[in-house]
């Protein structure tokens, strides 16, 4: 990986969540040094960013079945007469 890449593309949804969670943990700890925390701080922004991404392929995918198969799109509120 190059710093400009900082997620490895074969990672999944499951490992990115798990990893920034760790970081997280990490950051929220407070004993790490400045550097790594940066560190670890641009890789956690990063990991937030794949998994924002990937749900919201996600929820695209999902809305896409829904409205082919004639189902309500999930963003719709559901009406009552």
């Amino acid at each position: 990986m190059t710093e400009n890449q900082i997620v490895d593309p074969s990672i999944t949804f499951e490992q990115a969540l798990q990893e920034l969670e760790e970081i997280v943990q990490k950051l929220e700890r407070g004993t790490l040094p400045l550097q790594e925390a940066l560190q670890a701080f641009q890789k956690g922004v990063s990991l937030s960013q794949y998994c924002q991404k990937e749900l919201t392929e996600a929820e695209a995918t999902v809305t896409k079945i829904m409205t082919e198969s004639g189902l309500q799109p999930l963003d719709e509120e559901i009406k009552t007469e």
